[in-house]
């Protein structure tokens, strides 16, 4: 699978839409740079929530790799998104060309850095890479597999992961989760929900026994992505995912005005509810110099 990033990431193929080598070769010929911004922490969550799940092919006995390629800074918290990634498993390897910040690029990268980490001066330069990093992400492929494959059950789907994922009560500070539980029921569950724009990322861990809750003291107006992960002994099954925008705060309404002098004007208006105080600001025309 295939994303593109700048200010807004773009997915150009998920892990199901080719299944030979030839094909995806082709794609990348095929594959327009996209300029702009480099807002990686953005693109991380992007792949994420759009391009590591069944939808998009992700399988749950498949080990999770991300290969970051980068040519400059990023413009948000790159680091905090990585290490929601890594939390979950998912190994990150970061490359950098030109202008990308080394530093940045070890806080992203799984350990050893020295096999996730590279940089090089020119794109050119990348196809040096190919041969080494080839061979490091088959042998880790490999050595993961072994290591974990014996405790993950293959093609189990529902019975590992929740479904039926429901927002409701939404008001512009809190909504309500529900969800359907596995068939085999989780030791706990890991709750991420953050502003799909960028801002902070947050979580609850809840015992596995229990399948609904209310987040509160959320931003108004705000689109909101949410994740429920199921927590076992040895893994984290697939998420489920959902994406609400809370509601805007109660506006004043009706403004009216009345008695008016030489020096002073009387307004009045509807009440904007749950307001505790109002800001009234007043322009003199026609320059709009505030006084």
């Amino acid at each position: 699978g295939l994303s593109q990033y700048s200010s807004d990431p773009r997915t150009e193929w998920d892990l199901s839409a080719y299944s030979t080598r030839d094909q995806v070769l082709e794609a990348v010929k095929n594959l327009r740079y996209k300029g702009g911004n480099t807002f990686t922490g953005l693109a991380l969550t992007h792949v994420l929530e759009q391009n590591l799940k069944p939808d998009a092919g992700a399988r749950l006995e498949a080990e999770k790799l991300v290969i970051l390629l980068t040519d400059g800074k990023s413009q948000d918290d790159a680091n905090l998104a990585a290490q929601t990634l890594k939390n979950l498993g998912i190994e990150i390897f970061a490359i950098g060309v030109k202008n990308a910040d080394e530093a940045e690029l070890k806080q992203v990268a799984s350990e050893p850095l020295e096999l996730t980490v590279y940089n090089v001066l020119d794109f050119p330069l990348l196809s040096s890479l190919v041969g080494r990093l080839t061979r490091v992400l088959c042998t880790r492929i490999k050595e993961k597999s072994n290591k974990e494959n014996a405790d993950i059950p293959v093609n189990t789907g529902p019975q590992l992961s929740p479904t039926d994922l429901k927002i409701s009560a939404v008001t512009s500070k809190s909504m309500h989760l529900t969800w359907s539980p596995p068939v085999r029921p989780p030791k706990k569950y890991r709750i991420v929900y953050y502003p799909s724009k960028g801002g902070i990322h947050k979580e609850v861990v809840l015992d596995g026994a229990v399948s609904s809750l209310r987040l509160s003291n959320l931003t108004s107006h705000t689109e909101y992505l949410v994740s429920v992960f199921p927590i076992y002994d040895t893994f984290v099954g697939d998420g489920l995912r959902g994406v609400t925008s809370t509601l805007p705060l109660s506006s004043p309404r009706s403004l009216r005005v009345s008695e008016l002098s030489h020096n002073s004007i009387r307004l009045s208006w509807k009440a904007a509810q749950g307001a505790t105080q109002y800001l009234v600001l007043c322009s003199a025309a026609p320059d709009g110099a505030e006084d």
